[in-house]
């Protein structure tokens, strides 16, 4: 039996209290019908005794005390699903806003997720092809992985979201089971934009489901867009064998709308202000990401969070990279010099990327080529520091090389442009062209069978004979 109450004990900012309720859950849904018909929904976040305090997804702006009435449902939020949800764009709780109508499911999900029994996963193995060389190469997304990307207020975040999801694909087969979920949280309508209207003319919306919610909708909106985001992500994967990637953006706005939240119910606040539970939180976004035993499908995740100040000590970013493997680290220097992507190379890290390149899947000298650059270009920094207090001019040959290493390892490695997709052979051939250009027995992180056949300096002086000028001709003029 289902029972109605009538009236509220109180009402603040986005939550409303019921007292004398009994029988309810937490997470449990519930209907409120405001005075003229009009029906919100929210959930149960807080149980103390028969004292009960609701979420409201819609905002309380229109409710009263007295002539609202309030119904629980018994069973927690739930997703439409099918797999009519490919090609679509829903706002953050899940409802269509595309104009194309309702889904006719094929299967209701709570959006917090299946338990999932640890024992039960699969170590992730094979690699999601980015088109990207400084991550394909350097920090190498792993199927199953949960991989962040941390980022800094103005930088190209946006453009490097759009770009995965246009040229991103499975490294086996024609990519007929591979799909993107696309999640953004507390973006401006100029944003949600833009991430439409690239997808589109890029084509590849059909094998995108989208959730947007801007920044003028209701923040409760804002916690509930990433569960419903891994929850089709979750269905597609288990239910229809395929291979999704998840990108979710922005997790800072995420955050700052959950301490908000936790303020209006008077907890007692952590670092920054931020919830104390704000690590188990995260936790339950990124744990859903993995690969399950006996299922064909996986669920990757690619969470982007903008880290305030650039502090990658901040507790977002702080707690974030304890949860996940790893993470791509945008450089402001980088940015500021015109390249893209901004890719810092030394703090990223992949931390799987071992398991999943190599012999079977991308080549067999993959990690060889991976440390050397790694350790290059830990030397150029060294030579540039040096340089910086002695002049150029007065550094060894050795340290000269190092130096036109970087400019060019920076100017056409990393630097690669929005329009460019690079498959894994054809990073791997440039990353070789940069090493050969310096002597060979300075490339001591790879094996000798390995740079014997590989190792050309003849064609990469060739390669890069013109490329190098110009790109020592526009660093001298952005010198001036």
């Amino acid at each position: 039996m289902s029972l109605q109450y009538l009236g509220l004990s109180e009402i603040n900012g986005p939550l409303i209290v019921l007292d004398n309720v009994k029988d309810v859950g937490y997470e449990e849904l519930v209907e409120i019908t405001m005075k003229d018909g009009t029906v919100k929904t929210g959930r149960v976040v807080q149980i103390d005794g028969q004292r009960v305090v609701v979420q409201v997804f819609e905002g309380t702006n229109g409710l009263s005390l007295k002539n609202t009435t309030s119904r629980f449902t018994g069973k927690p939020m739930e997703l439409p699903l099918s797999k009519e949800i490919l090609g679509r764009v829903f706002n953050g709780s899940g409802k269509p806003i595309d104009g194309l109508g309702k889904i006719f499911a094929d299967k209701m999900m709570d959006i917090n997720g299946l338990p999932l029994n640890p024992v039960s996963r699969i170590y992730p193995r094979n690699y999601i092809n980015t088109g990207i060389s400084s991550i394909d190469a350097l920090t190498t997304l792993i199927r199953g992985q949960k991989l962040p990307i941390f980022t800094g207020s103005g930088m190209p975040h946006n453009e490097l979201a759009v770009q995965i999801v246009k040229q991103a694909k499975i490294s086996e087969g024609d990519g007929k089971n591979f799909a993107v979920v696309f999640a953004a949280m507390g973006v401006k309508n100029d944003v949600a934009d833009y991430f439409k209207r690239s997808l589109e003319e890029a084509g590849v919306m059909e094998n995108v489901v989208m959730f947007l919610n801007l920044s003028n909708d209701p923040i409760i909106e804002r916690i509930l867009a990433p569960r419903c985001a891994l929850t089709a992500a979750e269905y597609l994967a288990y239910e229809h064998d395929m291979h999704i990637l998840v990108i979710l953006t922005d997790i800072t706005s995420y955050s700052e709308a959950l301490r908000e939240f936790s303020n209006s119910k008077g907890e007692i606040p952590g670092r920054k202000g931020y919830p104390g539970y704000l690590y188990s939180d995260l936790s339950s976004l990124y744990e859903r990401a993995g690969i399950i035993e006996n299922a064909k499908g996986s669920v990757t995740q690619i969470p982007i969070l903008t880290m305030p100040n650039d502090d990658i000590t901040h507790p977002i970013p702080d707690l974030t990279g304890y949860i996940t493997e790893g993470q791509i680290v945008l450089d402001r220097d980088l940015n500021q010099l015109g390249i893209y992507p901004p890719v810092g190379v030394l703090p990223s890290l992949s931390r799987l990327m071992k398991d999943g390149i190599g012999d079977g899947y991308t080549r067999k000298d993959h990690s060889s080529v991976a440390n050397q650059l790694f350790a290059c270009y830990a030397k150029v920094q060294d030579a540039r520091s040096l340089a910086s207090v002695i002049g150029e001019d007065e550094l060894s040959d050795l340290d000269k090389q190092y130096m036109e290493f970087g400019k060019l390892f920076e100017g056409q490695f990393l630097n690669q442009g929005m329009n460019t997709n690079r498959d894994i052979l054809e990073t791997l051939e440039l990353g070789w062209d940069l090493l050969s250009m310096l002597p060979k027995q300075e490339l001591d992180r790879i094996d000798s069978e390995v740079l014997d056949q590989y190792y050309n300096r003849e064609r990469s002086m060739k390669r890069f004979k013109i490329a190098e000028r110009s790109i020592i001709r526009e660093l001298a003029m952005d010198g001036e």
